[in-house]
């Protein structure tokens, strides 16, 4: 039956290569393209910024939207350092200071989100109520002291004259106005303080807001802050710690006797309407949501503590809006990068909640003829919802009454019984970072108890790094150039165009004449020219598997071979155009290199998996060999594709993700050491056949393959040795 097989194999190969008009020709090196064109891939343009256009496409389907609506909401999780979710420690909370005003009372809190992070902030309860009562959060945005400001009198009576605000005692606060407010309506309010605002001291405005300079000093290995290489690699921001602060806050409300927790709400302004999105989009426990003047297709929010590495990759504020579908969910708009919401954006999430069902529960607040702000005007739309769907019976429209503020030093939660921690501290800012990689370690070693728990847990994780599955890779075409026969060995050179993303890989393909249906990617840092000497001929070890009968592909992954204008290798990534150096900012919106070779690598093995054309027939089999920077991308790929990739040579001497010192660095990958660093995407490829060259098998990886039975398929050797690879590959 095989020599059956190989027969067809051979006469479908002779009619190709007399159908494609193969002639001998000299070991001339072949190229894809002509000398000087680049390959028309979109990921040679400029990178995105955060002042892009994020348009949102409505799904056609509801298990289509399910199935986006996961993989999205995962990525917010994973790029904001909460997959898995920090352990929940005890949240220590202090309740103090309480004041009675008639109506409600006001209480100072504190409590840790994590080990020594306090949250700080007031909670507003109502009096009189019986049962269950509904609680709103409220999250501030750059508002310097947000709870503990007050506007000037003159500057209040320009808001009155606007129309903006009604009252010269209650309009110098907008952040008492609102929770007075929704406390005299009968709901719980805990308004908490951003990080570096008001009460929460532990970090300053200049390393939360105002980050401009990497500190070459502070990139280090071990003991590491915010903002540096080994923080990204490990997906630690400000706004990560951020929505930890949020989900603890929920935490704390729904721990209050009295709340209801069928009725959770979340608002919020600004960098506040940010927070209220991704609360609302990760956490199911909310249940009505009120983003103020931030969603929008157009800025999606311009300070460190709104942007993360990962987050709006192919994605942005209007679908993290859509995650909270089809629950009850407003927003408001101004004159600012929200005022085309009623024609881009809004539209489509109205489209979206009548497709599921719910056409009357997503509003529009309209306000482009005030500036940005929350101001009373869009306050009474937020009141006005809750009234609605909390069905509190109020009367409608809700408007605010005026009411006596209190002062500074009435709402301020520190005092001599309860002494504030240190402000500014660079020291806790570490020792924090340092508690969340312990923690983070810990969930990925306790997952590497079996396979199927290691994959749900660190392959999700992975995934959502990469940004890309052999499912996701697109629809692939061939684009032959060139070609030629050298001895037994025909040689082909062209582009493999991957018509969904844009983007373009030249490649050089080397057959057999008589082909088992054996498929084998051999990458290295070179490009395509890996499988060839320096006098053009082919090199022994590709040789030799080209003589066991498989096929095998070079190709030049980005910024590699034919991507170079000079030839050289590129020394460092491209950042996006903005003077404060936060890798966020970049990788926040694009995809780092690494990354995006991995992406080449799943096209390839894509194509070869579906191909039933020319260059050849589906193959039976496909592997991938990289050596040098390569390496890990294909432990990267192996780990996405998974059963699509039968065997990997992975030559990763020593490399980690954590000791890179430099976001720019083309092996950056954020997130990189996240989940166990390449000993945890070797991990992930148990229990298929995986060859390791340049370091013995790590622990992590042993763990795995010892977990699936498969200690057998794991083989490494501490050399980097290319024929040994060839060797192992041909082994049966």
């Amino acid at each position: 039956m095989k020599a059956v097989l190989h027969s067809m194999r051979f006469l479908v190969f002779t009619a190709l290569v007399a159908l494609l008009g193969f002639t001998s020709s000299s070991t001339a090196a072949l190229r894809a393209l002509p000398e000087g064109q680049l390959p028309n891939d979109v990921r040679l343009a400029p990178p995105k910024d955060l002042n892009g256009y994020f348009p949102y496409t409505v799904p056609t389907s509801k298990d289509a939207w399910a199935k986006r609506a996961e993989v999205v909401r995962r990525q917010v999780l994973v790029a904001e350092g909460l997959w898995p979710m920090p352990t929940k420690t005890p949240l220590n909370a202090v309740i103090h200071g309480k004041i009675d005003k008639g109506e409600y009372t006001i209480e100072k809190v504190y409590f840790e989100s994590a080990p020594g992070l306090f949250v700080t902030g007031n909670l507003y309860r109502p009096k009189g109520k019986t049962g269950k009562v509904p609680a709103v959060l409220f999250a501030h945005g750059h508002w310097k002291d947000a709870r503990l400001s007050e506007a000037t009198l003159e500057a209040t009576r320009r808001e009155i004259a606007s129309g903006a605000e009604r009252f010269e005692e209650g309009g110098r606060s907008i952040f008492q106005s609102m929770c007075v407010q929704l406390a005299r309506m009968g709901c719980v309010v805990w308004q908490w303080d951003m990080l570096s605002d008001s009460d929460a001291i532990q970090f300053s405005a200049q390393t939360v807001h105002r980050f401009a300079k990497q500190r070459p000093e502070m990139n280090v290995a071990e003991n590491w802050p915010l903002y540096s290489p080994q923080a990204e690699a490990n997906l630690q921001s400000i706004m990560g710690l951020q929505t930890l602060n949020a989900v603890r806050s929920l935490d704390f409300v729904l721990g209050l006797a009295e709340v209801d927790p069928a009725r959770i709400a979340i608002t919020g302004a600004s960098g506040g309407g940010t927070q209220t999105m991704l609360l609302s989009a990760i956490d199911p426990r909310v249940t009505l949501s009120f983003p103020a003047v931030m969603v929008s297709t157009a800025m999606q929010g311009g300070c460190t503590c709104e942007n993360a590495s990962l987050l709006r990759i192919n994605t942005g504020n209007i679908e993290f809006a859509a995650l909270f579908a089809p629950k009850p969910q407003g927003m408001t708009t101004a004159n600012d990068w929200t005022k085309e919401m009623s024609t881009k954006g809004f539209p489509e999430l109205k489209q979206l909640y009548t497709f599921l069902g719910a056409p009357d529960k997503v509003m529009l607040h309209r306000g482009e003829h005030f500036p940005h702000n929350y101001n009373a005007v869009a306050r009474a739309g937020f009141y006005n919802w809750v009234n609605l769907h909390f069905k509190l019976g109020l009367p409608s429209p809700v408007v605010e009454r005026d009411y006596e503020r209190l002062s500074r030093e009435q709402l301020t939660v520190w005092d001599s019984s309860h002494p504030a921690p240190k402000a500014d501290d660079a020291d806790f800012e570490r020792k924090l970072l340092k508690w969340l990689k312990d923690d983070a370690d810990k969930q990925v070693n306790a997952a590497a108890a079996s396979p199927e728990s290691f994959r749900k847990v660190v392959g999700s994780g992975v995934e959502a790094v990469i940004g890309r599955t052999l499912e996701t890779a697109g629809d692939i075409e061939w684009d032959r150039k060139d070609k030629k026969i050298v001895g037994n060995i025909v040689e082909m050179s062209g582009v493999l165009r991957n018509k969904t993303h844009g983007e373009e890989i030249p490649v050089a393909w080397l057959y057999p004449k008589q082909w088992n249906g054996r498929a084998i990617i051999w990458l290295d840092d070179s490009g395509k020219a890996a499988l060839y000497n320096a006098d053009g001929s082919v090199r022994a070890e590709v040789k030799q598997l080209v003589d066991s009968g498989a096929t095998v592909l070079g190709a030049d992954l980005l910024y590699q071979g034919e991507f170079l204008k000079d030839g050289q290798p590129v020394k460092q990534n491209r950042v996006v155009a903005n003077p404060r150096e936060f890798a966020g900012f970049t990788y926040g919106y694009n995809h780092s290199l690494f990354a995006q070779r991995v992406h080449d690598v799943l096209t390839m093995v894509k194509y070869l998996r579906a191909a039933e054309v020319a260059p050849h027939p589906k193959a039976t089999g496909v592997d991938v060999a990289g050596f040098g920077g390569t390496g890990p991308i294909v432990a990267a790929a192996r780990a996405i594709a998974r059963e699509g990739i039968d065997r990997a040579a992975v030559e990763s001497s020593g490399f980690r993700f954590s000791k890179l010192l430099d976001f720019r660095d083309p092996s950056f990958l954020p997130g990189g050491a996240k989940y166990g660093d390449v000993p945890g995407l070797l991990a992930l490829n148990a229990p298929a056949k995986l060859w390791i060259g340049g370091e013995a098998a790590p622990a992590l990886t042993t763990k795995l393959y010892q977990a699936a039975n498969a200690a057998g398929a794991l083989t490494a050797t501490a050399q980097p040795d290319r024929g040994a690879a060839a060797r192992w590959l041909l082994e049966k």
